[in-house]
Parts: C-alpha cells; structure tokens; sequence
C-alpha cells in the first residue's frame, strides 16, 4: 500500500482528530489487540493524530494490518456506515457529508482486496515453497509472485509449471516416471490417480458425495484451462507482433489456483505417506 493509498483510509477513519466512535480507552484496547501498541497512550496525542503518527512511522505490515483491521470495523460495528456507504446525507449534520465517505470507502475497498489478496497468494505460495524444499520450485515461486504485477505473461507461464513440477515430485517420490509426452492434465490425472483423490475415489454413499466429486472435478480442470491460458498468453511460446498479454488480475487468477491445486495435490501427499508410514 503506497502513502496515497494509506491517505485514503486515514480520510475515511480520522474525523477531525476523532477516529471513527472509538472512546480513547477503546481505542487504545483496539490497537493494542491489532498491531500490539496502544496508539493514544504511546504518543500521549488525539486518536486521529496518535493514528497518522503510527502509519507514518510503523512498517508497512504493521499500518496495512491496522488499516486493515479498522476497515471491518467500520462494516460491522460503525453505526453510520450504511448510511456513509449508500452516500445518504443528513442534511442536518454538519462536517464530511456521507456520500465523500462513501466515496473514500469504496475505494478503500478496492485496495483491502487486492492486499488481501496479495496476502493469501504469498502465505499460500510460500508453504508450498517450505513444503518442497527444492531450489527449482523456491525460484519458481519466487518468480511467480514477483511477475504478477510486472509481468502478468511470465506469471501465467509459471503457475503451469508448479502444477507440473509438484506432480512431477509426488510422482518421482513414489517411483513413477513421468512421460515426457503427457500434458498437463494427464500428469495431474496420474497424480490425483496415485493419491486416490479422483471423484471415482469416493464412494455414493460418502456424505456430501456429490459436492466432494464436482469440487475434484473442478480440481482436475484448473490444471486443463490454466494450460490452455499458458499457451495463449503465457510464457514459453512465441507471439506475433500484435499480441496483447492479460492483465493482473487474469495473472492473479492463474496464481491462486494453480497454488489451490498444489496445496491440495501435496497435503494429500502427505497424509498419504503419514497413513503409510
């Protein structure tokens, strides 16, 4: 999050030196459980001032936490949001009308998903990174996670190859070979086919038997359109003069659920060597 965008949250939450409803008592209890300080006690200033003094000064996963944390506090216990989030004004108030409110939360909004999802996308990548333990994969995913904003065509091109080269280690740690020959949905199919996570794996009388089968199946296919995307606009083949890549968020997309796959694809493995073992 850039200071622009910090400003923006500072706007919606500081009001007039006040911060949102907080009494300074709760305010302080309520940084204190979030970021481990207690603001107005800690810089002895007004809770608007002790807030901008913390984002000024603390790391940014310190302040984005913070930030963060406040923003689901004004949805759920901020008893003006409703009326601040629809742009309703009260022609009686004075200060800030609502709908300026309104319009700093929406873009607030914007910006807590894409940290948020940032967020996921790095924790999830890096237990799959520890879980591996390979130089390959850790630069694999290092590359993945850096290129997504950058360089969306390269991102896409190594959310494939982590599908591949997690199967390709489940299989090798069970004496398999793969063939050099089979796509990346055959790789996944033998994978899923080891470790016994097919929807024909799961018996009808299983509860939620359905619902177990159409999430697998819907497993399978990540891996099926994720190359099917690569090939069209990932890294690893040539493009014409007047190719287009896809955007961020298509790289995002790519990301997330080639990581899904691959969480799922190496907890199953484990387990299956635990239950062996």
């Amino acid at each position: 999050m850039n200071n622009t965008e910090k400003g923006l949250f500072l706007k919606l939450f500081n009001r007039g030196g006040y911060v949102l409803d907080f009494s300074t008592a709760d305010f302080d209890t309520f940084t204190m459980e979030s970021v481990g300080v207690a603001l107005c006690s800690h810089y002895g200033l007004s809770k608007g001032k002790s807030l901008n003094a913390f984002i000024n000064e603390s790391t940014d996963d310190k302040s984005n936490k913070l930030l963060l944390d406040l923003l689901n506090y004004y949805e759920l216990q901020y008893p003006n949001f409703e009326k601040e989030r629809d742009g309703i004004n009260d022609p009686y108030s004075y200060g800030t009308p609502n709908d300026v409110y309104g319009k700093y939360y929406a873009k607030c909004k914007e910006i807590a998903h894409r940290i948020s999802s940032n967020q996921f996308s790095a924790f999830a990548a890096k237990s799959v990174e520890e879980a591996f333990s390979s130089e390959y994969i850790n630069k694999q995913m290092s590359i993945m996670l850096e290129n997504q904003s950058t360089n969306p065509t390269e991102a896409i091109g190594k959310a494939k190859e982590l599908i591949e080269s997690c199967c390709e280690t489940i299989l090798e740690r069970n004496g398999i070979t793969p063939n050099k020959d089979w796509k990346l949905n055959q790789l996944v199919d033998e994978t899923m086919k080891l470790l016994e996570i097919t929807p024909k794996h799961i018996p009808d009388t299983a509860k939620e038997a359905t619902a177990i089968k159409a999430i697998l199946g819907s497993l399978r296919g990540i891996a099926t359109n994720i190359a099917i995307i690569r090939n069209a606009y990932g890294s690893g083949h040539g493009k014409s003069a007047s190719y287009k890549g896809l955007q961020e968020r298509h790289a995002k997309l790519a990301i997330g659920s080639s990581v899904t796959l691959v969480n799922f694809l190496w907890d199953s493995f484990e387990r299956k060597n635990s239950i062996r073992n």
